[in-house]
């Protein structure tokens, strides 16, 4: 059967699962995945192993490989590469939330910005949550803020709401490590720093297109306040409620946000300047190297990250009870993300091993033209589908690097 049949069929099954049969990602992806591996004949993954540079031998091997051994691996291969880091980033996000941190740092935006630029303010702060925090946190931790703002401007409290969704959305869905951008990195085998840095530049421009576009809804549609009893925003307005002295200092409050970046991102920089220049360099920026290499690496940075973040949130509860209520919650949260991606990913390496790389390989004659908006088209399709950015990652990604393995060399935002 020809690899795009398969794969179109493998896409198919992920939407009809979610979408007609109400099924969770897990349990779609996984299904998705194990139809893929059943259409995909020996042949095909043959040819796929040798054209990634497998020996004889290693294809043969991997050919005759069972549809569950070779989804096995699958699954734990990308579990390997980012539960770990999954696991941290939702530490940091619930001590943050609960600390009282994230509350803190809303409110310096607030302050920096002033009430004229509250929506530039909401945009940055959302941004900048949305970085460690996973969206959903990010928007039920901004609600309160957004209609306690709301109810002295009603006229703009569309406005503010799809500001914190710009940013958020954007955040979330580009700059590591959420577990989308994570994945597409690890993937793709993207340095990580180099994605923060792309990510970083292209969220601001779309968050800023984003945000312009909400001034221009805000004024053609009226989106009145309204009630929700859903309790989680019971819990974040507690928060908007408190007085400044009964919330965490500002610098603690961000450390467990900008530190992550800023030792991923000097990890990378002091890779570049390591290259090519080890008889250059002095003593004291090889030891600079050395320490950025290890704590710049994203399980130890973001391992840092969560012990500040852990430490934050017992200093503000002191109660070893709901602090352990707590931490279970944020495991409980990164293990169904973990689920969903490990998931995706086993998906993805389904798809790669049909050959379609090989296959477009034969028919794009273009493709550097050509590929960007099939890459855009598969994603914002599946996206627009099911809602979630990570699995539309995860789905897409396993077409694309299928692509990649194939000579045909991808950025990391095709």
């Amino acid at each position: 059967m020809d690899p795009i049949i398969i794969i179109l069929i493998g896409t198919a099954v992920v939407l009809f699962c979610i979408i007609v049969l109400k099924l969770r990602a897990v349990i779609s992806l996984l299904l998705a995945a194990m139809v893929t591996g059943l259409l995909t004949t020996p042949e095909l993954i043959y040819n796929f192993a040798v054209h990634s540079g497998m020996s004889n031998t290693e294809a043969d091997s991997l050919a005759l490989l069972s549809v569950g051994k070779r989804l096995a691996t699958a699954f734990g291969n990308t579990s390997g590469k980012i539960g770990m880091l999954i696991a941290f980033a939702s530490i940091i996000g619930v001590a943050l939330m609960r600390s009282g941190a994230a509350e803190r740092i809303i409110r310096s935006l607030l302050a920096i910005f002033g009430k004229k630029n509250t929506s530039l303010a909401l945009l940055t702060g959302s941004f900048t949550l949305a970085i460690p925090v996973f969206f959903d946190t990010v928007f039920y931790l901004m609600i309160p803020l957004v209609k306690s703002v709301g109810v002295r401007t009603p006229e703009k409290f569309g406005l503010y709401l799809m500001t914190i969704i710009a940013g958020g959305v954007m955040a979330h869905s580009l700059i590591p490590p959420t577990p989308g951008p994570l994945f597409v990195a690890e993937a793709l085998n993207i340095d990580i720093g180099a994605m923060i840095f792309g990510g970083l530049v292209i969220g601001i421009i779309t968050a800023l297109s984003g945000s312009a576009y909400a001034v221009w809804a805000n004024k053609k549609w009226e989106l009145p306040m309204r009630d929700t009893a859903d309790i989680h925003i019971d819990d974040l307005k507690h928060f908007s409620e408190k007085q400044n002295r009964d919330l965490p200092g500002l610098w603690i409050s961000v450390l467990p946000v900008i530190l992550p970046i800023f030792l991923i991102a000097g990890n990378t920089i002091s890779k570049m300047i390591k290259t090519g220049n080890d008889a250059a360099i002095t003593s004291f920026q090889k030891n600079m190297v050395n320490v950025f290499s290890v704590a710049g690496e994203a399980n130890i940075a973001l391992a840092i990250s969560a012990i500040i973040a852990i430490y934050l949130l017992w200093s503000r509860l002191k109660d070893i009870k709901t602090f352990q209520k707590f931490i279970y919650e944020a495991l409980t949260s990164a293990g169904i993300i973990i689920l969903i991606t490990s998931s995706g990913g086993a998906f993805g390496q389904m798809l790669q091993q049909t050959g379609i790389g090989i296959r477009v390989q034969e028919i794009a004659v273009n493709y550097q033209i050509a590929l960007l908006p099939l890459a855009f088209l598969i994603t914002a399709a599946v996206r627009t589908a099911q809602g979630s950015a990570t699995v539309a990652k995860v789905t897409s990604i396993g077409v694309m690097s299928g692509i990649g393995s194939s000579g045909l060399y991808l950025t990391p935002y095709t």
